[in-house]
């Protein structure tokens, strides 16, 4: 089980956007959990990567947990403030006969406009998090959809085999892909003459394609 240990950074990846509420020992025992149950049911035989097949199975475990834990409790100030904000937001609906914008209801409530993005940002994070599926089969991994940047399994993948390429290479396709460096500027930067880094580059793009 100790190769499962290399996808440690898939589970602190999904489970990093819940940690504002959860304990993060307790989400990363969580996401482990649905690591281990996708290495037991991984076919390789199938054309799908475990990283990619793993995510799921992950996701589905900490969104689980998240709805086994009940609502996020909301701090009494915060709910005050966002039901303030409601009623403004009819009364002055139908004063300016259009929707008033936050600044509008900070100045009609005489209250900071910062603390009224923030009482609406943590409802809204809540409900979010309140969020279940339809259905209750947690098998159904697939109909979940991937929304968070950077967090997509090929996305991680492919970071996965950056970083395990040799020095050189990394370095060449940081300076171009991450860093937006020309061939140029990045031969300038590596040693090397133009044309060689036109020709490595079209190596070590077609091996990453082979892999991923």
């Amino acid at each position: 089980m100790d190769e499962l240990l290399e996808y440690e950074g898939l589970v602190y990846g999904i489970i990093q956007r819940y940690t504002k509420y959860f304990e993060k020992d307790d989400l990363y025992q969580v996401g482990m959990m649905g690591l281990i149950n996708a290495y037991k049911k991984f076919d390789s035989s199938q054309n799908v990567k475990f990283s990619s097949y793993a995510y799921y199975y992950i996701l589905g475990e900490v969104k689980k947990y998240i709805r086994e834990s009940g609502s996020i409790k909301i701090g009494r100030d915060v709910l005050s403030l966002n039901r303030s904000v409601e009623r403004a937001r009819e009364v002055m609906r139908q004063s300016l006969r259009r929707e008033p914008t936050t600044t509008e209801i900070s100045l009609y409530l005489e209250v900071d406009e910062s603390r009224i993005q923030d009482a609406q940002i943590a409802l809204q994070d809540v409900r979010s998090l309140d969020f279940s599926f339809e259905g209750e089969n947690l098998e159904l991994y697939s109909s979940i959809q991937c929304t968070d940047n950077g967090m997509q399994p090929e996305i991680m993948d492919l970071r996965r085999e950056v970083q395990g390429l040799d020095p050189f290479d990394r370095d060449l396709i940081v300076a171009r892909y991450y860093s937006d460096m020309t061939q140029s500027e990045t031969s300038k930067k590596l040693g090397v003459s133009q044309v060689q880094v036109s020709r490595r580059e079209g190596k070590i793009l077609e091996k990453l394609r082979e892999r991923l």
